[in-house]
């Protein structure tokens, strides 16, 4: 049994991930920390754990194998470089780190540590991703030409339910996030468009401040490549109704899904049958399992989330990138980046 601690409720995604440590049949919870004591106490109390005022104390346990990391994104790097040094396995909420700097020190650590770290990147391991890599791997696009991926919902729209919005307050103070719209969900459609693109020479971000909080709450970024392709990404707070979409066009077929119908469509002049004269539904969609249970696995086989710490090292590249392009109002290039 793999026994893990709880590291902060402060992202909105913490229980989420404490009832996968639940359901898994591998690990149990066994201790919680929380930078606001008060809270972490109220969430001890909730999951029937002790709870540590201290990290260093937790840290310190030898009945601790491992830690779900959820604090504010400004305290993943000194958080993330104790439990590895403490000998502790980690599951991690994205982005690693706001910096290439920050996340290439902890991810240093963690090797150093030999510690099983893998970061929470779902859409990359779900079907309908799984399934468009293929096409693109197998040539049925084509040359790529571009992607385009849009993810969004209302969480920052101030409401009568909502007064302040639907995200906790604490998730537009810049501090502690490192950005808004962009640095939560446009983390998803950015590495998705670096999974099936890779890595762009540059990027151009804008940001947008409708309800006018320290952080974005709308954020649209280009990614241009050596071949003439572009990326596309956009990420939103302060829409009515929430939306998912992906579009990936290429000299030969196109592919596009969206989460209005969760239906994967591709269009292909190199497929035969329905797909070669119009638009066909993929229901040949790959199984992965989930972040959380390859990480479990990692764990208990000795085994290293390669692809998947790659990913998330180029997502934070790209994501200070995108943020200095939006300061500076000027195209970012990745080379110019801090390491």
């Amino acid at each position: 049994m793999i026994r893990v601690a709880l590291l902060s409720f402060w992202h909105v995604h913490a229980k989420d991930y404490a009832k996968l440590a639940l359901e898994h049949p591998d690990t149990e919870i066994v201790a919680l920390w929380d930078e606001n004591e008060e809270r972490g106490r109220q969430k001890a109390e909730e999951y029937a754990v002790p709870f540590h005022a201290s990290l260093d104390d937790l840290l310190q346990r030898s009945d601790i194998d491992a830690v779900i990391v959820t604090t504010p994104t400004n305290r993943h790097h000194d958080v993330m470089i104790a439990a590895a040094k403490a000998g502790k396995h980690i599951f991690t909420e994205k982005v690693v780190a706001t910096t290439t700097k920050s996340c290439r020190e902890i991810l240093a650590v963690v090797e150093e540590a030999g510690v099983k770290l893998t970061v929470s990147l779902p859409r990359m391991y779900l079907g309908f991703t799984q399934a468009a890599l293929r096409f693109i791997q197998e040539g049925k696009l084509g040359t790529l030409t571009t992607v385009r991926i849009r993810l969004a919902h209302n969480g920052a729209l101030r409401t009568d339910k909502n007064p302040d919005g639907a995200l906790p307050a604490h998730f537009f103070r810049l501090e502690e996030t490192g950005g808004g719209a962009l640095m939560d969900l446009g983390c998803h459609p950015m590495y998705l468009t670096r999974l099936f693109l890779g890595m762009p020479e540059s990027v151009s971000a804008s940001f947008g401040y409708i309800t006018e909080r320290e952080v974005e709450d709308s954020a649209v970024v280009t990614l241009r490549y050596p071949s003439g392709a572009l990326g596309i990404v956009e990420a939103g707070f302060v829409n009515s109704y929430s939306q998912f979409d992906i579009e990936i066009q290429g000299t030969e077929g196109s592919l596009m899904y969206s989460r209005n119908d969760d239906k994967l469509r591709i269009r292909s002049s190199r497929m035969e049958g329905e797909a070669a004269t119009g638009w066909q539904v993929v229901t040949d969609l790959p199984k992965q399992p989930s972040p959380f249970e390859q990480w479990a696995s990692h764990i208990q086989h000795g085994t290293t989330a390669t692809e998947n710490i790659q990913l998330a090292l180029d997502l934070t590249r790209l994501m200070e990138a995108s943020t200095l392009s939006a300061i500076s109002s000027a195209s970012a290039k990745l080379t110019n980046l801090s390491e």
